[in-house]
């Protein structure tokens, strides 16, 4: 099962140092059914985009507990084995927890299918976006038209070799 890991350049850099994404619990993004109802497409191209979109929305929540972090947003792909990743059906409805799964087990970063990480241009927008996030929880659309401003930046997709290369730009 491919699942989205959200992180932050540090986040990446610490993956990279330890080998592993993670010891689990913690949160991945995936094609879950209620992922699936809430995007009505059969397409898994799409619904795979959709996955890593909430991941991004959940790097930009951990760049905006993490002041100091680079303000790009970092997900990896990861095939993990399709019992280690789990959806909870009481939650898998809420908006905030689409396509929100548990991963368990340790996870080696060896496995990572590619990563997928902001360029430098969207910097000012994600920055703004990480600020604006608590209002926009709230239910401010000012503040959520900012958020979806840092979602105008695609994320780029880099090979898994050139991982570091890109902590270097957590340094």
């Amino acid at each position: 099962m491919r699942v989205y890991v959200p992180l932050t350049l540090p986040g990446l850099a610490e993956a990279y140092k330890t080998g592993e994404l993670g010891t689990g619990p913690f949160v991945a993004y995936a094609v879950t059914p209620a992922l699936r109802e809430w995007y009505l497409s059969d397409d898994i191209e799409e619904l795979e985009y959709a996955a890593l979109n909430r991941a991004a929305l959940a790097s930009l929540r951990l760049l905006a507990a993490d002041a100091d972090a680079p303000r790009r947003r970092v997900v990896v792909a990861v095939d993990v084995p399709d019992g280690a990743a789990h959806a909870d059906p009481d939650r898998g409805l809420e908006p905030a927890a689409l396509g929100e799964v548990r991963v368990t087990g340790t996870v080696a970063l060896a496995r990572a299918a590619a990563v997928h990480v902001d360029l430098g241009d969207a910097e000012n927008d994600v920055s703004a976006a990480a600020d604006a996030l608590p209002a926009a929880d709230r239910g401010d659309d000012d503040a959520q038209f900012v958020v979806d401003g840092a979602e105008d930046h695609e994320l780029l997709w880099y090979a898994t070799q050139e991982i570091p290369n890109l902590v270097g730009l957590a340094d």
